[in-house]
Order: C-alpha cells, then structure tokens, then sequence
C-alpha cells in the first residue's frame, strides 16, 4: 500500500534560481534552454467539465502556499514566456481569503498573457493524487480566451515537468510534460474551484502519448519529476497562454500532493 504523502514528504525545493538541477541516470540529461514550447492540442469539449465548488480551506500551509516558491512561466533562456505577468505571484495577507494571487492580463492578446505556473519538486512515483482549490474573481461576463485563437474557451491544466527538460519534445522529451487528462481540464470562469487527478488517471504527455498508451515513460516521469503546478491555454496548446476580456484575479487556495 502507498503511504499519503505531503509536499514536504516528496521532496518539494524552497530555492527557485540557481544552477539546473542535474538529472538521474534515468535518461534525462542536463537541461538545454531551447525557445519553443510544445504542448498537446486542446478542443474543449462541447460540454465543459462542471467544477466542484468548496469553500476557501483555513489550513493551507507548507512550501506550496508560499507565493516566493512558484515561478511564473516558464522562464526559457533567461526569458519569460508569459509577457505581462510578474516572475512571482503576490502573497495574500489575509490568510483566510487564500495563499497567493496574480492578475489575469486583459482585456486582449497584446496586453499580456499567463502561461505556465510552477513550483519545484521531488519525485512523485509514491504520489497517489493531485489536489488543486482556487479561486477566480471577476466581474460578470468576463471571459478567458487562450491567446492564440481569441474567442475559444481558456483552460487550466494541472501539470508536472521532468528535471532537465530542454522544451523541444523530441525524443525522450516527448515525455518530459504531462497534462490533465482530457476529462480534468478545468475552463476558466468565475468561481471557486476543485480539481482532483489520481496519479493512475490518463495523464496526456507533451506529444500524443498518454498515460496508457506509454506506461512506462509516464512512470519513469513521475521518478524524475522536477517541477509541478498548472497550466493555462486552450485550442492551440494547454500551455500557451491565456488572457482575460476584463479585470479578473486568479488565487490559490489550496494545492497538495497525497
């Protein structure tokens, strides 16, 4: 049987910056900073998936509820990829209302856009779930779009990246990125929200392949797992970037790895 495991338990990393942390002999070399970042295609479904609503959790505590532990990203050579956003997101003082929040960009493409949302990590191969609670505040009929097809519905991905990833997703970085499965990808409106994904879930890697169709690379990601956090985008890739049509906050309530 697996044991429960908290955020401190797998191994998660206080420092941000630094040298790359040098990869296991698991075959994921060293990283290389490359520009491009691909990730799988998105259609949302006809029917988005109903989020389960809950209230703001008092207890959220440890590594992951400190704004100071989370990138905003990615940061590829030196480079962020979400243009407009902060490196960090802020800290929330009042501790009941949620750990950290950020501003969404709005209202249109060229003001900015978020991308990636991450936090170091340890590995996750005892990991039996992912659980997110957040909360977006937002004006009625605002509206999230990913920034590369203006009109389509935004999406949030939950998410972990290998140590050494080089952002090519060839050869065996094809399996350096996994994603929601399609049935957790969460849209973007208003509200408060809980996603919850069991490590055994179809987890969607970088190019194509799933959890199930290649069992043994999505183990050997989870051995060497560097970073985790979420994603958002839409149709075009679940990491390539969202924007706001109005002035909408996006906080953390909770985020535990068991």
């Amino acid at each position: 049987m697996k044991r429960a495991l908290s955020l401190p338990a797998i191994g998660l990393a206080i420092a941000l910056t630094g040298p790359a942390v040098a990869a296991s002999a698991q075959g994921y070399p060293a990283a290389r900073p490359y520009p491009g970042v691909g990730t799988p295609v998105v259609m949302p479904p006809a029917a988005a998936p109903r989020p389960v609503e809950e209230p703001a959790r008092q207890s959220f505590s440890g590594p992951a509820a400190n704004a100071a532990n989370w990138e905003i990203g990615p940061v590829i050579r030196a480079r962020s990829r979400s243009p407009g956003m902060p490196l960090r997101p802020s800290p929330v003082s009042d501790s009941s209302a949620g750990a950290w929040s950020f501003d969404i960009p709005y209202p249109a493409p060229r003001a900015g856009h978020v991308h990636y949302v991450t936090m170091p990590v340890g590995p996750l191969d005892e990991a039996r779930k992912i659980t997110m609670t957040y909360r977006i505040d937002a004006a009625p009929g605002t509206q999230f779009h990913p920034q590369e097809y203006p009109g389509a519905p935004g999406t949030m991905s939950l998410y972990f990246q290998v140590r050494g990833d080089n952002w090519t997703a060839r050869d065996q970085y094809r399996f350096a990125r996994w994603y929601a499965p399609w049935d957790k990808v969460m849209r973007l409106e208003p509200g408060t929200h809980t996603v919850s994904i069991d490590m055994d879930d179809n987890w969607i890697a970088v190019v194509a392949f799933s959890r199930e169709t290649a069992p043994d690379e999505f183990r050997r990601a989870l051995a060497n797992a560097g970073r985790i956090g979420f994603t958002f985008g839409g149709k075009g890739g679940r990491g390539h970037g969202v924007y706001a049509t109005a002035p909408a906050r996006f906080t953390l309530l909770d985020f535990r790895v068991e």
